[in-house]
C-alpha cells in the first residue's frame, strides 16, 4: 500500500499529471460554458430579441391560451420549437443557423415580407413536427394520459380517433399559437389570396 501511495505521489509531481489535470478542468469549464450558452439561447427573451419575431409571431402568441390561461401553465417559444433532449436539441440548433442567415439577409424584416412567406415558414414547421410525432407538444400533452370523460364530446371523439389512426398533434392543431396562413382548405369560406400547399400538407386544422 505504501508503495502504491509513493508511486501516486510521485506521479502527482510529473508534467503529465498536471497536463491531464489541466485538460480535465478545461473540459469541465468548456462543457459548462457550452451548455450555459445553449440554455441562454433557449429562452423566450432570446427568441424575441429580433424584431422579426417580437413584432410578428410573438404578438399573435400573446393572445393564445399557451401564453396566458386560468392555470398559469405557460408554453414558451423553446417549449414548442426546441427539443429538450440534448441530441435533438443540438440538431435543431444547427438547423437554426439558417434562420440566422435569413436574419442577416433581411428576408422577413418587415410585416409585409413576413406575411408573404408565412405559409412557407409554417409548412416547414408543420413538416418538422410531423416528422418528430409532435414531440414538443407531448412534453405537456399525451394521448396516454388524457381523461376523455373530462373532455367535451367532440374533443373526446376526435382524440380517440386520432390515437387509433396513429395521427399526431400537428395533423389537427395548427392555429393554436400563431395566425393560420390563408391556405386552401376543404372547409370554411374561401380565403382571399389563399395559398395552395403541397399535397403532403394536412387537409384541415388550425399555425406553426
Amino acid at each position: 500500500m505504501k508503495a502504491l501511495i509513493a508511486r501516486a505521489w510521485a506521479f502527482a509531481h510529473t508534467k503529465l499529471f498536471w497536463l491531464l489535470s489541466l485538460a480535465f478542468v478545461g473540459g469541465i469549464l468548456f462543457w459548462g460554458g457550452f451548455n450555459t450558452a445553449m440554455e441562454w439561447t433557449n429562452r423566450e427573451a432570446f427568441c424575441i430579441s429580433c424584431h422579426e419575431m417580437e413584432k410578428n409571431v410573438f404578438q399573435e402568441y400573446r393572445n393564445t391560451i399557451h401564453y396566458q390561461n386560468r392555470t398559469g401553465v405557460r408554453a414558451t417559444c423553446p417549449d414548442c420549437h426546441v427539443p429538450k433532449e440534448w441530441g435533438p436539441k443540438m440538431i435543431r440548433k444547427i438547423q437554426a443557423s439558417n434562420e440566422v442567415l435569413h436574419k442577416i439577409l433581411g428576408s422577413i424584416d418587415t410585416p409585409e415580407k413576413f406575411n408573404a412567406k408565412r405559409a412557407e415558414l409554417a409548412q416547414h414547421e408543420w413538416d418538422r413536427m410531423k416528422r418528430t410525432d409532435s414531440h414538443e407538444c407531448r412534453n405537456c400533452h399525451n394521448f396516454n394520459y388524457m381523461d376523455y370523460a373530462e373532455q367535451n364530446r367532440r374533443a373526446s371523439t376526435r382524440h380517440q380517433v386520432a390515437f387509433t389512426a396513429g395521427q399526431t398533434c400537428i395533423d389537427c392543431h395548427k392555429g393554436i399559437a400563431h395566425t393560420l396562413p390563408p391556405i386552401a382548405q376543404p372547409i370554411g369560406a374561401e380565403k382571399v389570396g389563399q395559398v395552395e400547399l403541397p399535397s403532403t400538407a394536412p387537409a384541415s386544422g388550425a399555425s406553426h
